[in-house]
């Protein structure tokens, strides 16, 4: 059996992406990792280039500015680190440079891949999430976060990135069929310094629309993100995975959320939170695959 990884990359450094943890996450699983690294404004490439490790393969790329509608953008740069694995690697798994696999899940993960790789009717492995937000003690629970998502997928040349590169489908347009397994991934979007945050999110807001908006790219330059303005999240209570726990004991910014606390902005998504902590169903929750 053999397992390529792939991501894509840009601007790890100006907006503080845990990229080089993420590769570092999958890399016991797999034969090689390729990396989709975009013309950077800071030292990117050299913080790819420096993970030591022969497993990994850098193709040099550019965004195309014009491909904003959905953050089609993001999918286009998975798509060309997809692209560019072996073409005799059996599975690819794809990590974001904003997420994390905990060690503990790599048993799973191994042994699922082995066990679904003579089986045709699996096109894909499903992961379970934990979204991280304000800081790296909570974890958000509404329906703004994605509860599971596909981040390995046969290599069989017949899948492609979706929208903005959340998840894949099928070059025809259809869902994926997956297997649900006990393995999570660890999301890290939403943690970062308060200015760092602002101008991270002004600069990904220009690839989903193309209304003028300013970019500050000075983080120093920059107000504070709010990250009071979550609407619901939960303490943190376990392990965070071994490649973070240097930049967990670098937090250097102070967040704290009384938790007790909902913020729902309509009495529609209050109802629904209290539905779904009642009975577990998340009514309507958008599935971008087929479990089998």
């Amino acid at each position: 059996m053999k397992v390529a990884g792939f991501s894509f990359i840009r601007n790890a450094v100006q907006f503080d992406y845990p990229i080089v943890e993420a590769i570092t996450s999958v890399l016991p699983l797999c034969d090689e990792f390729v990396v989709a690294v975009g013309d950077s404004d800071d030292d990117t490439l050299a913080l790819i280039k420096a993970i030591p490790s022969d497993k990994i393969r850098i193709i040099h790329t550019t965004w195309d500015q014009t491909a904003r509608a959905g953050g089609r953008v993001l999918a286009q740069e998975t798509d060309k680190a997809l692209a560019a694995i072996s073409p005799d690697a059996d599975w690819a798994f794809y990590i974001q440079g904003d997420e994390v696999l905990h060690e503990q899940s790599i048993p799973a993960v191994r042994q699922a891949m082995e066990t679904y790789l003579a089986d045709p009717t699996v096109d894909g492995l499903l992961f379970k999430y934990l979204h991280f937000y304000g800081s790296y003690s909570y974890v958000g629970n509404s329906r703004r976060w994605y509860r599971r998502e596909i981040r390995i997928i046969r290599n069989s040349g017949n899948v492609v990135s979706y929208k903005d590169a959340q998840g894949f489908r099928s070059r025809d347009n259809q869902k994926l069929r997956v297997k649900l397994i006990d393995a999570h991934i660890y999301h890290y979007g939403w943690v970062r310094p308060p200015k760092t945050q602002h101008t991270r999110l002004q600069s990904m807001h220009r690839f989903y629309h193309d209304d003028g908006t300013e970019v500050v790219t000075e983080p120093e330059k920059a107000p504070d993100f709010d990250y009071n303005q979550a609407d619901s999240l939960l303490p943190f209570t376990g392990a965070h995975p071994a490649v973070m726990q240097a930049r967990v004991d670098r937090l250097n910014w102070s967040f704290n959320f009384d938790t007790r606390q909902k913020n729902y902005k309509t009495p529609r998504l209050r109802l629904l939170a209290f539905v779904e902590k009642l009975t577990g169903w998340r009514i309507g929750e958008y599935k971008n695959y087929k479990l089998v």
